[in-house]
């Protein structure tokens, strides 16, 4: 069965973005437009509504461990299984949160649910939801897409939430966000996590139907250069929409495919999946533990592997997969609670303990072929890497592999002890802002 790789992804950007339709779910929407013109198009609008943040982020704003915005408490982030404690954790996740909302004036947000074609991994036609976001008032000043961070419930889908990102179009960004397969319109799916070229080319389609929908309500942005931008699970695949990218502006049969990158933001990111799960297994120790059942579900499942999830899991993990993930009930963190143990072992059989193991080798070499730093390129936009030491969901070895990897690219690297991962998060985005404001300053410089 083809699969979707490195090497197939020219051939599935042009057969994905020449899709003329889907079947829907719903075939009723409500249009964002009276233009007729606009619902010929592949982005189908299914509601919209408007969010006010003059008074902070709304309590539908979700942290990457699943906890509402509104709801967190400094207490729960107690970083552990790490070979020390934080060296820089003086500033909160309150503080960071406040933070955030300082930048930009631009208070009225508009949220807008669609949806569009694209394929799944077995190159089979698929229909997928997001959100887009936009400045009230104003065409926006650029598009950002973001692939979002690990979420575990169909509630904190982009499509169902107010992304954290959403904070940007404060500044007047345009966002786009797709749910990823198995949330939102496909919750019922398996989600094929970090199974990279498969997510990386279900998040281009949707800019490709957005872009378009767009320019028909007369909403396009000032500038065509985009932002690609994202965090943890986000980061990753990030790069590897990055590369799609720039493989399909390297390739003279795809011109009208290509998306004109201006600049990429990438922080916490598992850029190498089998050195992730390889540090989960030698140092017996899972300190966000949902991600050994997530893994080996997207790379058994994702990839169509010959390997039995009971064969690797332990039985009592294996028998509650359906009600505690697939179900997509429940958070990261409530699931953290479920299963109520960081020990690795305790996780996974004797035979997957064994890296020597035939099912562990057909794991591992899918793993390796989800990681992006095992592909055969090298970054040619501008991009910024963060990652924290401190790190305890996505190893900081993720980080130096990838700096070792793009050594030779433009690629400025962010590395200290920002703190757990949830707190880096709002770090991270709050130097996003910083920075593209830097930007903006010296762009009114020179003209």
């Amino acid at each position: 069965m083809r699969r979707l790789t490195p090497y197939l992804f020219i051939w599935t950007l042009v057969m994905a973005t020449s899709l003329t339709g889907c079947k829907f779910r719903n075939d009723t929407y409500v249009d964002f437009t009276d233009l007729a013109s606009a619902k010929d198009l592949k982005f189908k609008v299914i509601s919209q509504h408007e969010t006010d943040l003059s008074q902070g982020l709304p309590y539908n704003c979700f942290l990457p461990d699943g906890t509402p915005v509104n709801e967190y408490s400094e207490a729960s982030e107690t970083p552990d299984g790490m070979a020390h404690k934080p060296q820089t954790n003086s500033i909160t996740v309150s503080a960071l949160l406040q933070e955030l909302l300082k930048y930009g004036n631009q208070n009225q947000v508009i949220e807008i649910v669609g949806t569009y074609p694209s394929l799944d991994g077995d190159l089979n036609d698929v229909t997928l939801s997001g959100k887009v976001m936009l400045p009230k008032g104003r065409k926006p000043k650029r598009l950002i897409l973001v692939s979002h961070y690990t979420v575990c419930s169909n509630v904190e889908a982009p499509s169902n939430c107010f992304s954290l990102e959403g904070i940007l179009v404060k500044m007047g960004y345009g966002l786009i966000i797709p749910d990823y397969r198995g949330y939102g319109i496909t919750a019922d799916e398996v989600h094929p996590y970090l199974v990279m070229m498969e997510t990386a080319v279900n998040v281009t389609d949707m800019y490709f139907a957005v872009r378009d929908w767009l320019k028909a309500v007369d909403m396009e942005p000032e500038n065509p250069e985009i932002y690609l931008m994202g965090y943890s699970q986000g980061g990753a695949n990030t790069m590897a929409v990055e590369y799609l990218c720039e493989m399909a502006y390297n390739d003279p049969n795809t011109p009208d495919y290509y998306i004109p990158i201006h600049r990429v933001f990438a922080g916490g990111g598992p850029y190498d999946v089998k050195a992730t799960f390889e540090r989960f297994v030698t140092t017996d120790t899972a300190s966000y533990p949902v991600a050994v059942p997530l893994v080996l579900q997207g790379m058994i499942k994702g990839n169509n592997l010959n390997v039995k999830m009971s064969d690797i899991m332990q039985p009592w993990l294996y028998e509650k997969m359906d009600e505690w993930v697939n179900s997509k009930k429940y958070t990261s963190g409530q699931i953290n609670g479920f299963i109520n143990t960081k020990v690795t072992h305790e996780l996974l059989t004797e035979e997957a303990m064994k890296q020597t193991s035939a099912n562990v080798a057909e794991l591992y070499k899918a793993m390796t072929e989800n990681s992006v730093v095992s592909y055969n390129w090298e970054p040619q936009s501008s991009v910024y890497i963060m990652h924290s030491m401190d790190d305890e969901t996505v190893p900081y070895t993720n980080a130096t592999n990838a700096k070792a990897r793009w050594s030779n690219a433009n690629i400025t690297y962010n590395f200290g002890h920002y703190g757990g991962h949830v707190k880096t998060c709002l770090r991270f985005i709050l130097t996003v802002q910083t920075l593209i404001k830097k930007e903006e300053e010296e762009r009114k410089i020179y003209e």
